[in-house]
């Protein structure tokens, strides 16, 4: 069985992705262009000690979907402690809500956004309550 090691953020502005990912997320960020020969930021999620992954952010090569076309890639889930505290820094980062939040029954909080890019995520929130 295989599992994914890396994820993708593509921007059409990347210094405004990497504001708001920074902002909602604390995610830090590597410059890796010159082992790529091309803009390429290396994300740092958490701490290598933890569950999870680290990805990329590269700028956007061709456009992305019109909104309300759905996704045409990857939507990754980010499990966050606040549910509401998150989606607080998401729209006042510039994020809007894609699907609201939604209780998965005794299990948790989900929802999903767009970035300042247009792009699709969720956030989690564990939750055995959540009804």
């Amino acid at each position: 069985m295989s599992r994914v090691l890396h994820f993708e953020i593509q921007a059409d502005d990347v210094e405004r992705a990497k504001a708001f990912y920074a902002a909602v997320f604390g995610w830090a960020y590597e410059d890796f262009s010159q082992y790529v020969g091309a803009t390429y930021w290396g994300i740092t999620t958490g701490p290598a000690d933890q569950p999870g992954i680290d990805g990329g952010l590269l700028p956007r090569p061709v456009p992305a979907s019109a909104p309300e076309q759905g996704t045409n890639g990857y939507v990754c889930t980010v499990g966050v402690e606040d549910y509401d505290e998150t989606e607080r820094r998401i729209l006042d980062a510039g994020g809007l809500v894609a699907l609201p939040k939604t209780a998965l029954p005794g299990m948790a909080w989900q929802g999903y956004y767009l970035d300042t890019e247009g792009n699709t995520f969720g956030i989690h929130q564990p939750d055995p309550a959540a009804a």
